[in-house]
């Protein structure tokens, strides 16, 4: 069926209506209650089976595959109205970003095997690219990959490994060759976090979530049928899918937030302020805008092409876009955003807190919001990538 044909008012009306039907309590709760990028696995592995069962999980996927087929008119407004009903997002490392690479670059027993899996849950993935002297500058990774047989044999590190603690698997960059140029010598592997050798430590953030972890590798052996692509060729393949991760869907989440926190601000009686008036104008133009750059980058995945430099200007428009809402949301809460009410969060109690529900996260949202405009690369890479593939410079 053309767009032309596609009702959709009539769309939308069976998403919100199958969404009111179908959305646990406790999963809304999950994700108004979350603090960091993404719920705990127990809660996000919930939804995904129940849009499993649904034919939704994979909106951006092809048909063959198990997509939806919808174009992108439908899946915005999906997305528009699971930040609506408060759907927690599902963790994106496996469904949007190795499952496209997967797709593109992986032999077909690679796609028969892991593809069905990511698709069911069974595979919770991470992803291995920074290590302590490599973020966003990866070239500069020293992860080796020494082949040894059918085998790689992998030593090193890897850090900010989000989800790391509660995963199977792994899509990693390693270096496989130390001579020619740095980008020459990587590449890109999948693996099962179970493999002995590997050694997983947690990083608690200043917000005191644990999402992050460095992982350890000791004579880890990986299989060389899990390479993703041609050995030195893992640079391609990982350019590729930080396009895909760069390239999220901010838009709906964005109108979702500043809609919580003008509501809190109606509340709190900040609207006729008219510096936190001047604010909210401001971001909601910064939102329109950057739903227009989000259409043209889901025409583009739509039409299965690479997002390319489109994806670095929505990754810095959502980001700091995002980071700009959160300090709004801590300055309408005001003494109630006091970092001491992280205590009746994590012990999933309001005891002796008398202030807001939105106030109580606050200030753990914007703390691990700081780090949006770092990972999946800093937003000053993407402005060189912006100057170069767009400006020419």
């Amino acid at each position: 069926m053309s767009e032309a044909q596609i009702d959709l008012n009539a769309f939308r009306a069976e998403v919100r209506g199958w969404l009111s039907e179908n959305l646990p309590p406790e999963l809304r709760q999950a994700h108004n209650r979350a603090t960091s990028v993404f719920v705990e696995k127990q809660f996000n592995l919930a939804w995904q089976a129940i849009l499993l069962r649904k034919g939704w999980v994979a909106p951006h996927w092809p048909t063959e595959h198990g997509g939806t087929g919808w174009n992108e008119a439908q899946r915005y407004i999906f997305a528009s109205e699971c930040a609506r009903a408060g759907a927690p997002s599902l963790a994106p490392m496996g469904l949007k970003m190795v499952a496209p690479v997967i797709m593109k670059y992986g032999s077909e027993a690679q796609k028969g095997y892991y593809l069905p899996k990511l698709l069911a849950g069974e595979h919770y993935w991470c992803q291995g690219y920074s290590e302590p002297q490599a973020g966003s500058d990866l070239a500069a990774l020293q992860l080796r990959a020494d082949s040894d047989g059918d085998d790689y044999v992998l030593n090193g590190s890897k850090i900010w490994t989000t989800h790391a603690h509660v995963a199977n698997h792994m899509f990693c960059l390693a270096r496989t060759n130390r001579d020619g140029r740095p980008q020459e010598g990587i590449t890109f592997l999948l693996l099962e976090m179970s493999t002995p050798g590997i050694a997983v430590k947690p990083i608690v953030s200043i917000a005191g979530d644990h999402d992050f972890n460095q992982v350890f590798f000791d004579n880890v052996r990986v299989p060389k049928a899990n390479r993703l692509g041609d050995e030195g060729k893992g640079w391609t393949v990982a350019k590729t899918l930080l396009e895909y991760e760069r390239a999220a869907a901010y838009a709906a989440g964005l109108i979702e937030a500043l809609a919580e926190v003008r509501a809190a601000a109606r509340d709190a009686e900040l609207l006729d302020d008219p510096a936190i008036r001047r604010r909210f104008a401001e971001l909601d133009s910064q939102v329109r805008t950057i739903h227009a750059v989000e259409d043209m980058v889901l025409a583009a995945i739509g039409e299965g092409r690479d997002p390319g430099p489109a994806s670095s200007m929505l990754k810095v428009q959502g980001t700091e876009c995002q980071q700009k809402i959160q300090e709004l949301a801590v300055d309408v809460a005001g003494i109630y955003a006091a970092p001491y009410q992280f205590e009746a969060r994590q012990a999933g109690s309001n005891t002796g807190y008398v202030g807001p529900e939105s106030a109580l996260t606050a200030t753990a949202r914007y703390f691990n919001g700081r780090a949006a405009s770092i990972y999946g690369g800093s937003n000053e890479i993407q402005r060189n990538i912006m100057a170069k593939l767009v400006l020419g410079l």
